[in-house]
């Protein structure tokens, strides 16, 4: 097993990854930035190596401080977690070429999924459902581009190949509107990815964002962990986040999860990936994949029992994968609230001084943070702060017990939404289940 990983991460999926790295006896190098000395798990770690001051540029994203850190600590691979340089193929490149293993995919397979349009190709190739498209990068041809647009019907979205996060998109509702929005989300592209290639979808109106996760070993193994609801959604940020998804049926996940299982094999993926769909009237349309852990993975290991980060570190070290696709099976329901530091009504980050922590707890409850009292909330980074969740054996136990974990949770000093999750799980649509990624922004007064 590998001797030692450099965990090159902060925050709550940080001292996750050092969790899983203890029980399988694996030492640990927590890498930080100046701001950051303070953090759980640099406490926790073997060694620590401060890589920069505060700025993600400086020691975060800094890959050649990273790298160094591998090196002086005799480390043998390294760990993205999720962000930062989770999905960077040159930073898999450079950890590779260093001789040290970088945990996750090869750079190659990031290069093909982290662009949108060469990644919809290679779904198509391995027979995962697509969203009517392009199929291509769009040039200045406006009357073929036009010709495209009533070919797919509109509405249409103009998306930038290499946008992520929300960012890069502008829906289309007419042939006046196109080029015009064309040419500005290609100039928003340049600036922001530094990639001004767009490509256009049919715009769905109404739909879920049901995900699949997978994993996928070097041996030609892989399979699938059944999917995940993340349609709660803000400014194209998941909020709250559910598996297995509200009304989709076995024979769909068997279906749909087989074919992201075999899609893994025909691009040579290795270790844990998610699929991400749009989910509309019983129809799956595949937009992306992202090529680390999610955020969201907590779900996924209640109802199915499997610890990603674990078999994450196992694909890295050379193993096949610890289970078969008829291992796994699914149990109950898992609702994760993602707890950040802003206001509730403003959305405002709100860093600052832990006067007061408690975790909540009972059966079914799990609590991912960094958190602890007195610990300060830097400015500097993502205001995500912890994920509570719960786990029930059917959906309304599972809603009933993150309700009250909700409760139960303090967290003084600082502001959070704390209170925006307590509406959104006793909302009447969310109890129901299946509602779109619209549906909270309408709620909040935001659409």
């Amino acid at each position: 097993m590998l001797s030692k990983v450099v965990i090159a991460n902060r925050g709550e999926i940080a001292l996750r990854i050092l969790r899983a790295c203890r029980e399988m006896g694996i030492k640990t190098v927590a890498v930080h930035s100046e701001a950051d000395r303070d953090l759980k798990h640099v406490r926790l770690a073997d060694e620590a190596v401060c890589i920069g001051p505060a700025p993600s540029l400086e020691s975060y994203l800094n890959i050649p401080r990273i790298i160094s850190a591998a090196e002086v600590t005799d480390a043998v691979a390294i760990h993205p977690g999720y962000g930062f340089l989770s999905e960077n193929a040159d930073f898999a490149d450079a950890v590779a070429s260093s001789g040290f293993k970088f945990i996750g995919p090869t750079a190659d397979v990031i290069r093909i999924m982290g662009d949108k349009v060469s990644a919809i190709n290679a779904m198509k190739k391995a027979g995962v459902p697509c969203v009517p498209g392009s199929n291509a990068p769009l040039d200045n041809n406006q009357k073929k581009n036009a010709k495209i647009a009533r070919e797919i019907g509109y509405p249409i979205i103009i998306k930038a190949s290499g946008g992520g996060g929300g960012r890069g998109m502008r829906v289309v509702h007419s042939e006046a509107s196109l080029q015009n929005s064309i040419n500005l989300t290609r100039q928003e592209a340049a600036v922001a990815f530094n990639n001004d290639v767009v490509y256009m979808e049919k715009y769905l109106e109404n739909p879920r964002h049901v995900e699949f996760q997978v994993l996928s070993d070097q041996h030609g193994n892989a399979i699938h962990l059944a999917e995940r609801d993340c349609s709660m959604q803000r400014r194209h940020q998941k909020v709250v986040e559910e598996a297995p998804a509200p009304g989709i049926t076995a024979e769909q996940r068997d279906k749909i999860g087989r074919r992201c299982a075999e899609a893994c094999t025909k691009i040579a993926y290795h270790g844990a990936g998610t699929f991400e769909f749009l989910y509309e009237n019983g129809e799956f349309y595949f937009i992306e994949m992202n090529t680390r852990v999610q955020v969201e993975h907590p779900v996924t290991e209640m109802i199915t029992g499997v610890d990603i980060i674990k078999e994450q570190l196992k694909i890295a070290n050379g193993d096949e994968l610890s289970y078969q696709q008829h291992d796994i099976k699914v149990r109950g329901c898992a609702i994760e609230c993602r707890i950040n530091a802003e206001d509730s009504e403003t959305f405002m980050p709100s860093p600052g001084k832990i006067k007061s922590y408690h975790a909540p707890g009972g059966p079914g409850i799990r609590m991912d943070t960094h958190l602890y009292n007195g610990y300060t909330v830097p400015p500097h980074y993502d205001s995500m702060i912890g994920k509570l969740i719960s786990h029930g054996c059917d959906r309304l136990t599972a809603i009933n017990r993150i309700s009250g974990a909700l409760d139960e949770l303090v967290i003084d000093g600082i502001k959070t939404n704390i209170n925006l999750q307590k509406r959104i799980i006793k909302d009447t649509a969310f109890i129901q289940g299946g509602a779109n990624i619209h549906y909270l922004e309408k709620k909040l007064g935001l659409y």
